[in-house]
């Protein structure tokens, strides 16, 4: 069972970052900028600490997410896609003149056991 997807086309454009910039990582913070948008860095550009939680990997980049934040996304399934336009953040597909952005649903109820057992 995975909590993080991610559509083809946005799969493609993390492998040309992937090409370009090497290891990545996928941050969502839920702070300034782009706010709840996830953005990917270079892995060594990103400093992550305690309050980082781990959710699973797509296309072999780490997806992880502030715990403030989990705790308002914790009983949803993320699919990360792009959209056009610029986002305002350091996220290396801003160039691309493209952003990604995260679609969501409610977990299923077997979902939910499984990631959150501690709320079931």
């Amino acid at each position: 069972m995975k909590r993080v997807e991610i559509t083809e086309e946005a799969r493609e454009v993390v492998k040309q970052l992937k090409d370009r910039y090497g290891d990545l990582i996928f941050h969502q913070s839920g702070g300034c900028c782009d706010g709840s948008a996830p953005m990917i860095f270079e892995k060594d550009d990103m400093y992550l600490d305690e309050s980082d939680i781990f959710l699973g990997e797509v296309v072999g980049v780490p997806f992880y997410m502030n715990q403030d934040q989990f705790e308002y996304w914790k009983h949803t399934h993320l699919t990360i896609g792009v959209t056009e336009g610029r986002g305002a953040s350091f996220s290396l597909e801003i160039p691309l003149g493209i952003r990604f952005i995260i679609h969501s649903r409610i977990l299923t109820e077997e979902e939910d056991a499984y990631f959150n057992p501690q709320s079931s």
